[in-house]
Order: structure tokens, then sequence, then C-alpha cells
């Protein structure tokens, strides 16, 4: 048995040996060999020991060196200097040199200068540059901690790849899936099975994607959703900015504001979650719920968000919403429908205003003007104004249309139903006479500064004049066929839809 104490005379017994395929001694405190037979001879070596192969240093307390097998056991403070590139600590190593291959055990820790991976138990191949821990671990870059049951460290790419139980925590969110690959130069999670992001605020599922942690932008595909207290985003794919709340969505969009009572489909839209913005198209429909007669809207854009807060007013721009349509606009419910190229419409006063072109379609009436406005309550129509070229036709069962113009009309609602039209300036009135059987006897036709028609169960019922009153009553079978119709008639029937599939027809 020989000790030897003087390092420079470990160096002398190790420099025959070929560097870059066996473990080479560079220096220890004690030296002691121990000469076996068939196993080959030990290497024991204690105290400040160095060992190397080809660029990879190893340090620690104590170790045991095969040299016959070229494999290395040690024992206490061990650290792995990986090329000056990678380094790896724990408290017990064994190490085969011929595969470079290192199992780390005892608070185990890897290292490339920015992450650092701690465990209980790591192998690590010297050649792949490969860690690997099946049994728990943990990854800290930054400010960003991830734990899994099972990694694999990329060291050469600097790539995490997580498996099981997976779980990101970071200053602002916290992101949970079983399937995780980490960069930790770019700071880029990607992810490939169902995955969780909570921020506190809002919540984010997806299958599919990345995110980039240091940008805050990520893409999710596979249908993600994205909501928080009271909104809801899903389409095909997302595309997401964190740090200004905003996104874009793409592929069967979803979008509800339980809040508010809206939502929306739509091929695409951009939204804002922070601001409660949400601008679809591609042949988008709102369906703004009321109490038992919803009221879809379609057009060839909708956009919504939140007035802006007025400390004059006393408005509160978190509770009251706006939204508008533009081009081809259509809505539909079972006692409204309407058409128009452009409707504006805000909480804050319940009212819908329809421009350029508008129509109304209200049980059996027909009601257009240059602008049209409808008026809400407690989410039911109350009544409507029409401004400037103002005209309602009401059709009959047996095919005769009332009628009525004016510079203005005004008219109620009673539980759905049109209860009354009132004209101004200008006004005209043509409508067909019945006798106490309900038989058509006549046409009559006035003029006068105002005008009101009475329905009850919408019929009409009642027709009052208000000054100057002229106006001309024919007999049902002498009524002139250019009498039947007052200046700026128009039957536009065939226009209104009939059903919410009629508003995703092609313009």
């Amino acid at each position: 048995m020989n000790v030897v104490r003087a390092q420079e005379a470990v160096a002398d017994s190790t420099t025959m040996q070929d560097s870059s395929r066996f473990i080479q001694i560079v220096k220890a405190d004690i030296f002691r060999r121990i000469k076996q037979d068939s196993t080959g001879d030990l290497n024991i070596l204690v105290g400040n020991v160095l060992m190397k192969q080809d660029n990879t240093l190893f340090y620690c307390d104590s170790a045991i060196q095969n040299v016959k097998i070229n494999q290395l056991e040690a024992f206490g403070n061990i650290h792995i200097n990986d090329a000056d590139s990678v380094h790896t600590y724990s408290q017990y190593l064994k190490y085969n040199g011929n595969t470079r291959i290192a199992e780390l055990k005892k608070k185990v820790k890897l290292t490339d200068g920015k992450g650092v991976l701690t465990t209980e138990a790591l192998e690590y191949d010297v050649n792949a540059k490969i860690g690997t821990y099946l049994n728990g671990g943990k990854v800290v870059n930054g400010e960003s901690v991830l734990t899994s049951k099972e990694g694999f460290y990329y060291t050469d790419t600097r790539e995490v790849y997580f498996q099981k139980n997976v779980k990101l925590v970071d200053p602002e969110y916290t992101m949970t899936t079983d399937t995780l690959l980490y960069n930790i130069n770019s700071e880029v999670a990607s992810f490939v099975a169902a995955t969780t992001i909570n921020d506190g605020r809002s919540r984010i599922r997806t299958r599919e994607g990345f995110y980039d942690l240091k940008q805050g932008k990520a893409s999710f595909t596979k249908r993600p959703i994205i909501d928080d207290s009271v909104q809801t985003v899903i389409a095909d794919k997302i595309d997401y900015d964190k740090k200004s709340s905003s996104g874009q969505a793409d592929g069967n969009v979803f979008y509800r504001d339980s809040a508010q009572g809206i939502s929306m489909l739509a091929g695409a839209a951009q939204f804002n979650n922070e601001y409660k913005i949400i601008n679809a198209y591609k042949r988008p429909m709102m369906v703004f719920k009321q109490n038992n007669d919803s009221l879809f809207i379609a057009a060839d854009s909708l956009y919504s968000a939140y007035l802006k807060k007025d400390t004059a007013r006393k408005i509160n721009s978190d509770t009251i919403r706006f939204f508008r349509a533009y081009h081809n606009v259509k809505i539909f419910s079972d006692s409204l429908q309407g058409k128009s190229d452009s409707l504006y419409y805000s909480g804050l006063d319940s009212v819908f205003r329809f421009f350029h072109d508008p129509v109304l379609w209200a049980q059996g009436s027909q009601i257009t003007g240059d602008t049209l406005f409808l008026f809400t309550k407690n989410k039911k129509a109350e009544r409507f104004q029409a401004i400037e070229n103002a005209f309602t036709v009401n059709r009959t069962p047996e095919g005769l249309y009332n009628q009525l113009r004016g510079n203005t009309m005004t008219g109620q609602f009673l539980d759905g139903e049109i209860e009354q039209f009132k004209t101004k300036g200008n006004s005209e009135s043509l409508y067909y006479l019945q006798d106490q059987d309900s038989l058509y006897v006549g046409m009559t036709y006035s003029m006068a500064d105002a005008i009101i028609m009475k329905f009850i169960k919408k019929e009409l019922k009642r027709v009052t004049w208000v000054n100057g009153v002229t106006g001309t009553t024919y007999p049902i079978k002498e009524i002139p066929e250019d009498k039947k119709e007052l200046r700026g008639f128009k039957w536009l029937e065939a226009l209104r839809p009939k059903s919410v599939a009629d508003l995703l027809s092609i313009q």
C-alpha cells in the first residue's frame, strides 16, 4: 500500500494516460492506490481533489477511481466544471468515463450562468450536455421559477423540457401544464398539452402555443380560452400581448361580456381585456341578451367598448358599454327586425341609433326615415323616433297597406307590439276603413299638421288628425290605382331578416 502526499507525484502517475479517454488525477492532499486482481486497481483520493477528462474538471472532498473500468465515485462538495460553461454541484457523484455520464445525488445544482436547476437526483450526459431528473426538480431563471416531476435540461441550447405536474411561477402570473419546453435565453415557453396561465385577473387556457415571458407576447392554438371575471374570448387561434392586454383572435371567434349580457360570433376579432374592447369582423354577429327576446345584430364589423369615465356626469366607465356596427347592418328578434348601413347603441340611454337608409319591422309594420332611434327600457322596446322623411307602412292580413308619412314620427310599443304612431309636419295618411264586421269598405287619404294612428292587437283601430285637416274617402271598389300609395312608398319585405340565419347570409 502506497500513500502519496505530494500533488506533483499524483500528476506524474497519470501523465501517460489519454487525456480525452481516461479520467486523470490532477491533485489531491492524500493519494492511495489499492491493488486488486480482476476488478482493477483503485485510487483513493482525499482532500481538495481535482480530476479531469478532456475539458471537464471534477472537484470533490474525496473520491475513489477505478482505473480499469474508467469510473469515478466522488463524495462531498462535488463540482463539475464542463468546459467552463456548465457547472454542476452535488454531494455524491458516480461518473463513467467511457460513456461520460454522471449520476449526481443530494442537493444537486446545475447552472449555465443564467438558469439554475436544483434537484435531489440528476443524470448529466457530458457528451450530449443533457441533464435529466425523474423525481422532481426546479429551474430558476431570473424571477421565474419552474418545477416539474421530470425534466431534461439541454445545456447547449439552454432549453428545458418539463414533464408531469409542470408549474411556472412568475411575479406576474402562474402557468400550469403537463408538458412544457422552456428556453433559458429567450425565456420562451412552448406547450403541447393542456395549459392554464393565471395572472390573478385573467386566465388563459390552451393546448398548444408559446409564451414569450420576456416580451409578454404569446400565440395560442387549438381553441384557446381567455377569460376574466366578466369577459371570455375563444377562437381557433389567439395572438396575445400581455403588456397591452390586447389580442388578435382568428377562426370561429366567440366573445362574451356576462356583466353586460352581450356576446359575439365572428371570423376574426381584435380585443383588449383591460379596456373591455372588442372589434369583430368577417361576418360578425352580436347577441344582445334581453329578457325573453334576445336581439341579434350582424354587420360587416362590430365594435364595442366601455364608455370613458365622466366625473362631471358621474358616469362609471366600468358599468356602461356601447357598440357600433358598420355597413350592411341587420338586426333580428322575434318581435323586431331591422336593416341600416350603420348603428350605434349606448347603455347610457339604452337607445339604438340607425343611420343611412334604416328600416324597422315590428309586428306587421314597416318604419323608415333618414335616421331612426329605438328607445328601450329594461331591455324592451319602449318607443321609436324617425327623423326626416318618416314613413310607416302597416300591412293588413288581406294584403292592404295602411300608410303614414311626415317630417318626423314617434311611436309607442306596448309589450313588444306597436301601440301608436304619431307624425308631425306635412303629415299624410292613407288607411283602409272597416265596417262592424271587419270588412273593408273604403280608403281615406288625409293631410294634416299631425296625425296619430292607434293600434290594438296589431290592427289599426283609430286615426286622429290635428290642425289643417283635408282629405278624401274612396269606396273600396272605386279607389284609383295612383291613390293607393303615398309619395315615397316602398314595401321592403324582401329585405327583412326572417331568422337568425338570414343575418349571416351574403349581403
